[in-house]
């Protein structure tokens, strides 16, 4: 029997026609790397994007062809999202916090034939293009007043392709699985990984992300993505905010506290994404200069574990809901949410907050579960933690240039250690590579270091899992204090008292001037064991 609906593929390309029909004079704000903020439009945003796409069709691009961008947030970058996806090509977000021998490894395993770039990275893509066979034209994203003084072969200048093409360009359709973007995993463990999303993949997962149990971004939203625009495609903002008609703010490369706070107030920002560092800045800059919200509601953090003093501040101090999200790029990355229940209202403020430092329940579509090493599943009962299995409609299958499936029995193991209450409340408790086992027993490295970072002293903190002659293995404490701040070890070991049982304390507490980061802001552990290997053992 067939149905009586209409067959439909949906596209990223109804997206920004959408906010174009629907919210037309809403405003799309840029921090630009020229200076100053640029203001246009969704009516803007699409004519502009059209005439994009009629300037790549006339470069010889083609469906399946990868286009790297390097890039900020802004609105070329966004432009780039929807004509390169919406012609058929495929965009590719590069990181450029990545090491130069990374991004080449990067651009010449996807195979890019097209790469733009702010002017920004124009030494650095000069740096880059003899090795890059693949790329055959560059695109410096600007205008000629501005265009980079650099040795590029076939360098073209962004502001000019679209001035020479009409606006008229009609989207093709084609089937939803067609691919629409491809992002790399920031390779900790070995060689980046490629996770290519397709048109179904990240319409599903708007659908999903959108919603008030998700991200409750709405029409009446204004939206700042800190998050970079080449991680993860910006949490996949650009496409919700399109879909719902909000006000999109993107920050450019000023990512500092004092430009965040700037912006934020300047625009009526009132949800604003990104990693725990981003508003560990953000709160240092506000609590320096007695400074207060006026517009923003919520702050979403991802990327890394929040610890619960940022959680606590953001709430008590300044009005602002902080949800905490999980996922990973191999899950387009929205995975989960941590919303309170109405059954929730009626609990303390600590009982709360427990609650919140969690990394939230899945959101439709997406189906978790814990399983031993055995792959036995265990229960929902808050307590037993085991490997994180996930599946859903944007979920990876497998990854880029690769025929073997990436997924066990159906589903992909993210590499995390979690725990998932009767409510399905899930809690990261480490990485799979980073619990620390000792005596028999399992330490959360994690949690060590969410306790550590609320002492007034410490800015950052990472617990290692370190060779023991007894134990296997200790925790180890590396504390980096902040600016002017002192502290002793036994005043940070103090932190814990009542929070954790005594074998589960750190054996020592190092202070060091700063750790090793990854370039998407995560913490080098790896790095980290390799440098202090034999510190209970010397």
């Amino acid at each position: 029997m067939l149905s009586t609906m209409q067959e439909a593929a949906p596209l990223i390309s109804q997206l920004i026609e959408h906010a174009a029909l629907n919210h037309a004079d809403t405003e799309i704000v840029s921090r630009t790397v020229e200076g100053g903020l640029h203001r246009y439009h969704y009516r803007d945003a699409c004519r502009r994007s059209k005439q994009l796409a009629n300037a790549l069709r006339h470069l010889q691009v083609k469906t399946g062809d990868r286009v790297a961008t390097l890039a900020w947030n802004g609105y070329r970058h966004y432009e780039l999202y929807f004509a390169v996806s919406g012609m058929g090509a495929i965009v590719h977000t590069l990181n450029p916090r990545l090491f130069p021998e990374q991004l080449t490894w990067i651009i010449n395993h996807a195979h890019d034939s097209v790469l733009f770039f702010d002017s920004t990275f124009a030494p650095l893509v000069e740096k880059l293009a003899p090795s890059l066979p693949s790329v055959k034209l560059y695109v410096a994203m600007t205008d000629k007043a501005h265009l980079p003084p650099v040795k590029l072969p076939n360098l073209l200048c962004y502001e000019d392709l679209l001035e020479a093409e009409r606006d008229d360009y009609v989207w093709p359709r084609f089937p939803d699985t067609t691919p629409s973007s491809l992002c790399y995993t920031s390779g900790t463990t070995g060689d980046p990984k490629g996770v290519l999303y397709t048109h179904r993949s990240t319409i599903y997962h708007c659908y999903a992300a959108i919603a008030p149990e998700a991200l409750n971004i709405s029409v009446t939203s204004t939206v700042l993505p800190v998050v970079p625009m080449f991680h993860v495609n910006a949490w996949a903002v650009p496409y919700l905010a399109s879909a719902a008609g909000a006000k999109l703010v993107f920050p450019g490369a000023a990512l500092d506290g004092a430009s965040v706070y700037d912006l934020t107030e300047r625009e009526g920002v009132t949800i604003s994404l990104g990693v725990p560092t981003i508003w560990l800045g953000l709160l240092a800059h506000m609590e320096k200069h007695g400074l207060k919200f006026s517009t923003l509601k919520e702050t979403v953090v991802g990327g890394a574990a929040c610890p619960a003093s940022i959680i606590e501040k953001f709430l008590t101090n300044y009005g602002v809901e902080t949800v905490h999200a999980w996922g990973m790029t191999e899950t387009s990355p929205i995975g989960t949410i941590s919303r309170l229940k109405a059954k929730h209202a009626s609990l303390s403020k600590a009982e709360q907050l427990a609650i919140r430092a969690k990394q939230g329940r899945p959101v439709f579509g997406i189906e978790l579960k814990i399983i031993d090493d055995a792959g036995n599943p265990l229960p929902r009962d808050g307590k037993a933690f085991g490997d994180l299995m996930v599946r859903g409609p944007w979920v990876v299958e497998r990854y880029y240039g690769e025929e073997k499936s990436a997924l066990v029995d159906g589903w992909f193991h993210t590499g995390d250690v979690a725990t998932i209450d009767p409510d399905g409340y899930m809690q990261i408790t480490d990485r799979s590579k980073d619990v620390i086992k000792s005596g028999g027993e399992w330490i959360s490295s994690i949690e060590l270091e969410n306790i550590a970072v609320s002492h007034p002293a410490v800015a950052e903190a990472a617990v290692i899992g370190v060779a023991h002659p007894k134990w296997d293995e200790r925790p180890l404490l590396l504390v980096v204090l902040k600016k002017d701040a002192t502290a002793t070890k036994q005043e940070i070991l103090s932190t814990y008292e009542g929070k954790i049982a005594k074998w589960m304390l750190p054996d020592d507490v190092v202070f060091v001037a700063e750790l090793p980061h990854t370039a998407t802001g995560k913490l080098q552990k790896r790095t980290l064991r390799e440098s202090w290997a034999r510190h209970y053992l010397r």
